[in-house]
Order: structure tokens, then sequence, then C-alpha cells
């Protein structure tokens, strides 16, 4: 079922998929380990299709962003799931990635639209509820919120809270809340009103990778069925 809200400028968008529960964000540490692509797959085999990796390599540009980029959409494509790109609309367009996400100093939501056509997912980073709505009204299909809690990718930014989280997804607007989501704060998180999570370092970090992908997915369809 596709739960986005829709403005008349998207009619066209037709996506024959639901929005992912599970983010499983990628950075340039990240990606740089000898296993990298190995636990990729594994945490991609284990989603079941319930997850999407989203690719933020700020580190690497050109060929090798590209050729990495179709490596892991092959991953993604072998076991059902979805492949997003931070900020590179221009080659989510050429490998018809599933998804891109923008940041602040990307395109519009409106500008990729254009250029993607209407078989891509289009996220927004946000940092707060008003920079969610204004982003959901202009062309965004899903606004990621953060950082919600506290976290070290981001050691001097003050955590947004639930309280934030229950503004943005006001209405059941389509937030994504990130950082600092773990397995013990997720289902309060959801409750909030988020529609999934987007998780880095409490994947990439755990012990299994596939295993903790396993249990953030879990505990997102139990909290889900409740609300």
């Amino acid at each position: 079922m596709d739960t986005r809200p829709r403005g008349l400028e998207r009619r066209d968008v037709q996506l024959n998929r639901q929005l992912p529960l599970l983010f499983v964000v990628t950075d340039d540490e990240v990606i740089s380990r000898p296993e990298f692509l190995e636990t990729a797959a594994a945490v991609l085999s284990s989603g079941d299709g319930r997850c999407a990796l989203q690719l933020r390599a700020h580190g690497i540009v050109g060929a090798r962003f590209v050729a990495l980029a179709r490596q892991l959409l092959g991953l993604a494509r072998a076991v059902g799931s979805t492949l997003w790109i931070n900020d590179r609309i221009d080659v989510a367009l050429t490998l018809r990635a599933d998804g891109v996400q923008l940041g602040s100093l990307s395109p519009s939501p409106l500008q990729a639209r254009r250029l993607l056509g209407s078989a891509c997912w289009i996220g927004r980073s946000v940092h707060s509820a008003g920079e969610a709505a204004h982003a959901l009204g202009n062309g965004a299909d899903l606004a990621v919120l953060g950082n919600v809690f506290a976290t070290a990718s981001h050691p001097g930014r003050a955590p947004l809270g639930l309280e934030e989280v229950r503004r943005a997804a006001g209405g059941g607007r389509p937030i994504v809340a990130i950082g600092g989501i773990t397995e013990d704060n997720l289902t309060d998180v959801i409750g909030a009103g988020a529609c999934g999570v987007a998780v880095l370092s409490g994947i990439w970090d755990a012990e299994d990778a596939a295993q903790a992908t396993k249990r953030y997915l879990a505990a997102l369809a139990r909290t889900s069925s409740v609300k």
C-alpha cells in the first residue's frame, strides 16, 4: 500500500512496493571495511524485503561511487530489497535505484521528481517538524527526521526528542526517525508516530549485523501491529 499523501503535482507517481520499515544507512567508515559487501549482502538477505540499504558515502566520487552503488543494487535486487542513494540523483537515475535521500544542499524534491520520473521514492532529511511539513508539502514522499536521540555521528547536536517526532508525524505524515535509534527505544519512536526508522551503528557495529537486522524488524513488526 502506498501511504504517501498525494498532491496534484505527484499524481503520476506510481510505486509498486511498500515503504520500508527499516533503513540501514552507511557512512564512509562502514563502506571502507574489508567485509562491507559481505555484511551488506547478509543484512539485505535477512531483511526479507522489508529493509532498505541507504548508500551514504561522501568520501568517494565518480566511477568508484557508481561501481559501489551498482554492486549494492545487485545485492538488493537479488533478495527483493531496495537501494536508496543519498544526494546523487544522477546515479539514482542511471542505475534506476529505488529511492534517493536528499539533504539540505541537494536539489528540491520537486526538481528531483522531474529528473527521476514516477517510479522512485524521494526522501528529504529534516531537523524539525516544520521542515518536515515543508518537505512533504513540496514533493517529498517521506521526511527523515533527526537526530531524535543523542548519537555519536553528530556529537555536538542536541537531540530532538520524541515530542518532535509526534509533531512531525501529526495527521499520519510519513516520518522516518534517525539518530540514536536502538532496539530498546524503537518502540517509543514508532509509538510517537514514525512509520519507520533509519539505523547506522545499531546494525553495522553489532556483533552480527544480519541478526541485528532481524531483531530490529521483529521489534518494528510487533510495535506496528499494536498501533
